[in-house]
């Protein structure tokens, strides 16, 4: 295992900018996840770290040694793609064993090491079989089977599970993690789903346009997002964002917007007169039957997702969506109160978080 540096990493295509001055560590054994939307630079930045196409400028470190001039063969690292890249003609057992064979790796161990890596991927019954022969599931345990028997020292997954269908992307996304846990490879991960960055990383990158926007762990970007894009890129349904003027009266910080106001109560913000975006993500909205209390909104849509409920609504011209309890019952139409934590408001000025 090794730690893994990208310093500085910039990269053109014609008068296209992939990747802009991108700076990030990962540590010897950690699991990150570069997250964005496509054409971010997400599998740019990959593919440089794997050594397949050169950066314009900048350094990649791994294990504190610059590998920028080192061939992909010799950065010892291991990568897998989204459409599992294995040899048709070849049995499981010889897809595992391919790369170790190129790199004279004696016989004996190739055998244990297919047979040590099968035993943990769970496809020691697939090993006589070929690709053709295979589900989505198993094809993509090869392909990350592959990767794995060289005991690389950093791992890296381009998309591997946008193939597969929902049901099976959950169930692959945890023996993925639970993979992790047992062999604590050093592993960057690239994936635009935010389901997947939240729940497998240990460390997530946001990207958006070639730059980084924010980098912490999943649990402090969706509670304290750096930035508006952030805050609307992470969480469904997606985070309410509404323009207001704050205003300071007597040490009170009232938030006017244009079909309510609010009084943040929770820190002093010193920041003074001035538009601002507000957030609120819907389950830091209530739903209240009490007429008297919270702003009175009209139901527009109720989205019923099993375990709970969302209610779009709408206050004037503004839209908010809450969650609600799945046993609670809501007509079209309706009009319902809601209110809001103060405590939990996401605040933007320019677009950055204050």
């Amino acid at each position: 295992m090794a730690s893994l540096e990208i310093n500085n990493i910039s990269k053109r295509f014609g008068k296209v900018v992939a990747l802009s001055r991108i700076d990030f560590h990962v540590e010897d054994g950690e699991f990150c996840v570069l997250l964005g939307p496509s054409g971010c630079g997400k599998s740019t930045l990959l593919e440089i770290i794997a050594g397949l196409i050169r950066q314009d400028q900048g350094t990649v470190f791994i294990d504190d040694r610059s590998v920028t001039n080192l061939s992909p063969r010799e950065r010892d690292v291991a990568m897998v793609f989204q459409n599992y890249a294995l040899y048709p003609h070849m049995t499981v057992a010889q897809n595992l064993g391919f790369g170790l064979r190129m790199r004279g790796v004696p016989k004996e161990m190739i055998g244990k090491r297919i047979m040590e890596t099968a035993r943990l991927l769970g496809i020691t019954e697939l090993l006589d079989r070929r690709p053709k022969e295979l589900s989505g599931g198993q094809r993509q345990r090869v392909a990350m089977g592959r990767a794995l028997v060289r005991r690389p020292n950093v791992f890296l997954l381009d998309e591997p599970l946008s193939n597969l269908d929902a049901r099976l992307r959950v169930n692959v996304r945890l023996e993925l993690k639970k993979l992790h846990k047992q062999i604590q490879t050093t592993t960057l991960y690239v994936t635009h789903d935010q389901v997947e960055a939240m729940t497998l990383g240990d460390k997530v990158i946001v990207m958006r346009e070639g730059k980084v926007h924010q980098i912490d762990r999943p649990e402090i970007i969706y509670n304290k997002p750096a930035d508006t894009f952030v805050a609307t890129f992470i969480g469904s349904p997606m985070i309410n964002l509404f323009k207001g003027i704050m205003t300071e009266q007597k040490g009170r910080f009232i938030i006017k917007t244009q079909d309510f106001h609010l009084e943040y109560v929770h820190g002093d913000l010193r920041f003074g007169n001035g538009e601002l975006e507000i957030g609120v993500r819907p389950e830091d909205i209530t739903v209240v039957r009490e007429a008297e209390r919270g702003l009175r909104a009209k139901v527009e849509v109720v989205t019923d997702v099993g375990a709970e409920k969302y209610i779009h609504t709408r206050l004037g011209s503004t839209s908010l969506t809450a969650r609600a309890a799945k046993e609670d019952s809501f007509q079209l139409g309706e009009t319902i109160s809601l209110v809001i934590r103060p405590s939990r408001l996401h605040i933007f000025h320019d677009g950055r978080r204050i």
